[in-house]
Parts: C-alpha cells; structure tokens; sequence
C-alpha cells in the first residue's frame, strides 16, 4: 500500500515425527531457535534478491502487534484503525521537491475487523476484513497548466486468511503463518491509479513467523521478533505489485499495574520494510519499491478481557526508488510519511 505510491500452516503429515529426531539432539530452546532461523531464511529465500512490496507501503501494519501474539487457547476479536498521510516527495534516500512528482499525497485511515481463535497448543487461525478511506491529491494537469484534484474513494479492502503453526513449545512463544490475501477490494476506481487503488486485484501468499522470548529471570521483560511475506501470485489487468517482506524486533514490558482495574504494557521495537517495484503496463516500475526503517513506542492497556493497544511509527530511514528525471516519464519520486499510527480495540474470549 506509495506514489508515484501510486503496500500454519500447511498439514506436515511427518511434523511431529520430525520434532521427536531433533528434539533428540536438541533443547527446547534450540529447537524455537532453528524454527525461527529457518522461517526468516524461507522467506528471504522466496523475495527476490533487490527490494520487496504493498503499493502504498501499509504492509507494515502486520507486523509488530506483539500484544496479540497467542499464549493459551482462546479467540479475540477486535478493530483496528491504521493512519497513513503520504505527503512528502522522496527520491534515493532524500526528499526531494513536489514539483517533480505529479501526486501530492495519499492520505488513508486502513479500518480492519479481524477474528484470532487458537484452537490448542498447535493450531490457530485469524480473518481480517479491511475497510478504508483514502484520498489522494494529484496534478491531472501539464507543466505548463497545473491542476491539483483532489479524489477520495472509501471502499473495502483485501481479505486476509491466515492459519498458524504453535506447536513448537508448551508456551506457544514460537509460530508460523501460511495464509491468502484475496483480491477482494476495489480496484476498479477510475480516479485512482492501480498503485494507489484500495485493492491490488491480486491473490497472494502470505508466510511468516514468530518468536518471543524473556529477558532476565523475571516474567515480564520480553523480546520478540517477527516478519511476514506478501508475495503476489498473478498479475490483474495489467498490474502486479512488487513483493513485499516487512519485519520487526522489539522489547516488551508487561508489569505494570493500573490500580486494580487493568495493567499496561510498554514497547519499543525496530520495524522494517523492503518492497520490490511493481509491474506491468498499469504499473510505475521506476517510482516504486523502497527500503525503510522505523522506530515504534507502543502501549497496551488491559482491563480483564478488554485491550487497548497504541503506537507511533517514525522514519528511520527511508530509501524510495525513483525515475532518474521528470523527463523520463513526467514524473520522479514517491511519497512518503514521516510517522505511521496504529490504534487497536480487541476483546478477547
């Protein structure tokens, strides 16, 4: 889901067979850690070798939701409500003036409703249905007649089906996904480019994996460290968005307490996108795909089976690829933000 922006498991019928021969050799530690070691090797396996991709970069949302992360058998259901204002030009890793790009911003608030159920120690499932508000702002005119207009489209977005994998330890601190997006949002509004449409109109794969971990002796110091894969299979009308693979490491502490009515937790985790260029012929290859970096406080309020969860995503670092002049196809850059919001309302049950 930018401008030119314009961002489990499958069955192993010999899964548990596996697990007695290695555990053999293995600890149980061990054990978390190859599982994970060989999930983010698969999926840097699977991306292409330069960036990686959601058009307009709101991939990242997936990842860092640490608080949600399983820990015994239950469901949750909740809302979500991701803010994105894409309104600086940016070429290499510099800003860059929007006088050179012909989009001027893409402002989006990225709604979700989404259920997470664990089954048992091993098996969990989530659905997210998407619903956004977007807007953009670009230049229909010519260099010489410039005419700024503004679109706006609310529309819902594409379904995510996602099973996970948590059978790797008693405290379900290790996981994989496997899951589908499907190409159930709009992109079909004509006022919208295809990388700045609400959907992509492409079915793609989505792996992951996770792991958390305590610090210390005490309970309530963790780390955790995540990444998810969103890989298109098909190109639709034209367009197929790069590859994108977004991760995060971070630090958690869950021990305060709010009285007698709730407790919070703190954050602090390091999130990262890398995105390849989109193609096709509906497609800017030379303004898209990007590699950023992004520093995130969070916090989550908890009274009994209700969550509230909070954080701000700031720029790092942020390397957008663009067309070497405006004169190769009257347009350079892509747009970006300087900080990413995501509030999060979750029952859980």
């Amino acid at each position: 889901m930018f401008g030119s922006i314009k961002s489990d498991g499958r069955p192993i019928a010999s899964l548990d067979g596996l697990r007695t021969s290695v555990a053999r050799t293995l600890s149980d530690s061990d054990l978390r850690r190859t599982a994970l070691a060989a999930v983010f090797g698969l999926l840097l396996g699977l991306a292409p070798a330069a960036s990686f991709a959601c058009a307009c970069g709101c991939g990242v949302f997936d990842v860092g939701t640490v608080t949600m992360i399983p820990s015994h058998p239950g469901g949750a259901v909740y809302l979500e409500d991701d803010y994105m204002d894409q309104n600086q030009n940016w070429v290499g890793s510099h800003a860059a003036p929007a006088s050179a790009n012909t989009d001027k911003e893409l402002e989006t608030n990225f709604g979700d409703l989404g259920l997470d159920y664990q089954f048992n120690s091993n098996w969990g499932a989530s659905l997210e249905l998407p619903y956004w508000d977007r807007l953009f702002r670009t230049d229909i005119g010519t260099p010489a007649s410039p005419d700024v207009t503004t679109f706006r489209h609310t529309a819902l977005g594409d379904t995510r089906l996602t099973a996970r994998y948590t059978g790797f330890s008693s405290d379900l601190s290790t996981g994989l996904t496997l899951g589908l997006k499907l190409p159930s949002g709009d992109w079909t509004y004509p006022n919208f480019d295809r990388d700045s449409s609400i959907g992509t109109g492409t079915s793609d794969l989505l792996l992951g994996g996770y792991q958390l971990g305590s610090i210390g002796a005490g309970p309530h110091l963790k780390w955790f460290a995540e990444a998810l894969l969103d890989r298109p299979f098909n190109t639709r009308e034209g367009y197929r968005p790069g590859n994108e693979i977004d991760a995060a490491v971070g630090v958690l502490y869950d021990g305060i307490a709010l009285g007698q009515v709730g407790t919070l937790a703190t954050l602090l985790q390091l999130i990262g996108s890398d995105r390849l260029h989109d193609s096709g012929v509906q497609a800017d290859p030379y303004n898209s795909g990007y590699h950023r970096l992004l520093l995130s406080p969070g916090l989550e309020a908890g009274f009994g089976p209700w969550q509230v969860y909070g954080d701000a995503e700031f720029r790092v670092y942020h390397y957008a690829n663009a067309a070497p002049s405006v004169a190769v196809e009257g347009t350079q850059g892509q747009l970006v933000p300087s900080v990413l919001f995501k509030v999060m309302l979750s029952y859980h049950f």
